[in-house]
């Protein structure tokens, strides 16, 4: 049989009924893909690393796994519209499960703060996207007081639903791998995706289908670092606009994935995100929107910090929640150039340095 997403995959874990209608783009089941030449430049060559790719997902995030979900429930509860606060891959997310299903999409997106790549996809799928002066934080809260005065279901992940999807992700990793990793490194934004994973583990020990939990290590941009800073941040700076969050919805559950695991949230640079960026892509082909390699990054500087751990032989994973094409303009501003030659053999042998 044909795969058909997490809802029909992962049924029995979640709260879906034979009256659920199942709004679906055969999200999830995305590859596991072991990293051994991005561990040697961490410093940590014997770890057992693998990364996530959640960007091979329909609209290349993560959140296609909890969208599913959330727009089925809505849709069986007869709801005409959705509505979303986003930085941009929950509204690419919301827009396209939308026109599957034909239901209204509304969308608020921070002015100037959003990605192209995830922009045009809202824009192409049909959703009202309106451009507000403010943050991310300040379109959530906009968005939860629409839906709270008016009949539209919120899909951000302050909604239950998008956490039980989103959970899917690490029963996929249990199944690969047979057990679940020691370590789990990921970006952390809005925490409804740290919430998720811990959810999904905690489920997966109880009915018996693994022995060992993970340490949760959560990663946070540092000029958007509310968690590890203790407090809200007005006016979160990062280039890895997927994670410019400075008051998550999920905070609390996300300090308890911390806590309960015994794991940790730190926080990288700007810089070190880049260059995680950029061996990713160099060293192992895969291209991540710069959140995605903010798992990477945390790696890195947890491996340099803990010198027993980088000489271990652990079993880790790092989340990599969107694809590269998401934001095209950061990619082209963190390499060189194409070089411009003329249209003449010699002239590019000579360039190649192979003639």
């Amino acid at each position: 049989m044909s795969y058909r997403g997490v809802i029909d995959r992962y049924r029995a874990y979640l709260p879906v009924t034979d009256k659920t209608p199942v709004i679906s783009l055969c999200e999830g089941n995305t590859p596991l893909l072991r990293a051994s030449k991005l561990a040697q430049w961490i410093g940590a060559g014997k770890l057992n690393l693998y990364l996530k790719l959640e960007g091979m997902n329909p609209t290349g995030s993560f959140k296609d796994r909890g969208m599913t979900l959330a727009m089925s429930k809505a849709v069986e509860q007869k709801t005409r519209a959705v509505i979303t606060a986003s930085t941009g891959n929950t509204s690419a997310s919301a827009a396209a499960y939308s026109a599957r299903v034909g239901v209204r999409c509304i969308v608020l997106i921070p002015g100037g703060a959003i990605a192209l790549g995830k922009l045009s996809q809202a824009v192409m799928h049909g959703a009202d996207v309106l451009s507000i002066d403010g943050n991310f934080d300040d379109a959530l809260r906009l968005v939860r007081e629409i839906s709270d005065q008016y009949p539209v279901t919120l899909v951000n992940s302050i909604n239950p639903y998008r956490i039980e999807g989103q959970k899917t992700a690490s029963f996929e990793i249990i199944d690969e791998l047979g057990e679940a990793p020691a370590y789990q490194f990921m970006p952390v934004g809005n925490a409804g995706n740290i919430t998720a994973y811990w959810k999904g583990y905690l489920e997966y020990q109880k009915h018996g289908k693994i022995r060992q939990l993970p340490r949760m290590m959560g990663v946070q941009a540092a000029g958007a670092a509310p968690i590890v800073r203790g407090a809200p941040i007005s006016n979160p700076q990062t280039i890895a606009t997927a994670i410019r969050i400075g008051n998550p919805a999920s905070w609390k559950q996300a300090v308890a994935a911390r806590d309960e695991s015994g794991g940790g949230i730190d926080t990288v640079t700007d810089d070190e995100i880049v260059e995680a960026y950029k061996a990713l892509a160099s060293l192992e082909g895969v291209f991540c929107e710069p959140a995605s390699a903010a798992s990477v990054a945390g790696l890195k500087k947890y491996a340099c910090l803990h010198p027993d751990f980088a000489a271990s032989q652990e079993t880790v994973a790092c989340i990599l929640t969107g694809h590269g094409l998401k934001d095209p303009d950061r990619a082209l501003a963190s390499v060189a150039k194409p070089k411009n030659v003329k249209a003449d053999l010699k002239a590019i042998l000579n360039e190649l340095k192979l003639g």
